[in-house]
């Protein structure tokens, strides 16, 4: 009696991770790709760091001083809390003195024997100013100009200093003094909108970010199915694996690296944001990046998907500039559209698959987007994402094993399986 052993072939359902991780380690052991990225890296931190060091640079201010009163002075107008510089005084209690309008500056004091070299000190550039005199007459010195800022930190001080001291002259209190003169301040919107500097970068990087890494990924699909399809590869994969398993295993795999290479990007950018003056502007910056990764991510699938298209319809690597020049203008259009469009072509271009993924970061750091917007934007871009790719599937399916000439957008979707 012979026993007949039936072998069951191997399920190919997971193929597609296969696929995945062998596109991902291509990729990573990528020369180009590897400096790319170091490069992008570098870049960002070039740049924060010469913000931070410029910026240090230009907050810095030397005043000179020849007395204890106005070291006492210009060190209250350096910290956060500049009425308490009536402490320094023989007259101040440093008390009941309201806050100083403006914001505080980096001033650092030199001390000088007298005003005279007070005065040398400003002529041969040692320092930026000179505080002479003493309470209820200071002068402030410059050599061709006060600098604005320690005028206006200075003078703040002063006032109420001298305010102080008036009030405890005519035996009353600051408070009682100014009762009823504070106006009050209310925003409408409380998470407010960032600097329009601050909104032109963001948005600037935003555009970037997608541009590059739309063109880098996108092309190495288009040009890894070319080479496949143009040395024959394909076809010893195709009578292994379903080509749909192929697909999406090239596809994950890039987004995988793209996601990974933007992960990074972010983060690295809102660490150097503590760094600058706008760390304020944190919260609002960090929301609008995450919802970019988010948008990013659904609109790259879908991208992806066509992008392995245009390298299906492609006979040499050569075609693929040709097969994918209209993606190139729909990346183009998305991405420098989404950026400049203002008011209600803005809004509606927050809600347009792939042109969202820009526009909707912009408004959420400009503060105008509501909570609901991105969550919408999110399932407009799936739902559309998602028909997108099973057209895409199918005109790859079908285009994948023609040979015999470069195919047209007309002519892959009129292929019979």
């Amino acid at each position: 009696m012979t026993t007949t052993t039936t072998t069951r072939p191997p399920s190919t359902d997971s193929a597609w991770r296969i696929v995945a991780g062998r596109e991902i380690m291509v990729k990573l052991r990528d020369r180009n790709f590897i400096i790319s990225t170091l490069t992008t890296i570098a870049i960002f931190i070039v740049a924060f760091g010469l913000s931070f060091f410029l910026g240090g640079r230009d907050g810095e201010k030397t005043v000179a001083v020849a007395s204890n009163d106005a070291a006492a002075i210009v060190q209250a107008a350096a910290s956060a809390e500049p009425a308490a510089a009536g402490a320094g005084s023989d007259e101040g209690t440093g008390s009941d003195s309201p806050p100083a309008a403006g914001p505080p500056i980096e001033l650092s004091v030199t001390e000088v024997a007298n005003p005279e070299a007070a005065e040398q000190a400003v002529r041969e550039g040692e320092a930026d100013a000179a505080l002479l005199g003493a309470p209820g007459g200071w002068t402030l010195v410059g050599s061709d100009g006060v600098d604005p800022d320690i005028a206006a930190a200075v003078g703040a001080v002063v006032a109420a200093d001298a305010l102080e001291r008036n009030a405890a002259a005519v035996g009353t209190s600051v408070a009682d003094l100014t009762t009823g003169s504070v106006v009050q301040e209310r925003l409408l919107d409380p998470n407010g909108a960032a600097d329009e500097g601050v909104q032109l970068i963001a948005g600037f990087v935003f555009v970037f970010l997608f541009y590059m890494a739309a063109i880098l990924f996108g092309y190495a699909i288009a040009n890894s199915v070319v080479e496949e399809k143009q040395s024959r590869i394909v076809e010893i994969l195709a009578a292994a694996i379903p080509l749909r398993q192929l697909l999406v295993g090239k596809v994950v795999g890039a987004t995988v690296l793209a996601l990974g290479q933007m992960v990074v990007f972010v983060a690295i950018g809102l660490i150097g944001l503590t760094f600058t003056d706008y760390a304020s502007l944190l919260p609002s910056i960090a929301g609008a990046a995450g919802w970019y990764l988010v948008l990013f991510v659904i609109g790259f699938v879908a991208l992806a998907c066509l992008f392995a298209v245009a390298g299906a319809m492609a006979t040499r690597a050569e075609d693929v500039q040709s097969t994918s020049s209209p993606l190139l203008t729909l990346i183009m259009v998305a991405s420098f559209a989404g950026l400049f469009l203002q008011d209600t072509w803005q809004v509606i271009a927050s809600y347009v698959p792939i042109m969202s993924t820009v526009t909707m970061p912009i408004r959420l750091v400009e503060g105008s987007a509501a909570w609901w917007e991105p969550p919408v934007a999110a399932v407009i871009t799936l739902v559309v994402a998602g028909a997108v790719m099973v057209v895409a599937e199918r005109v790859y399916r079908r285009s994948i094993m023609q040979t015999g000439g470069k195919l047209t957008y007309r002519q892959a979707l009129s292929l019979a399986e």
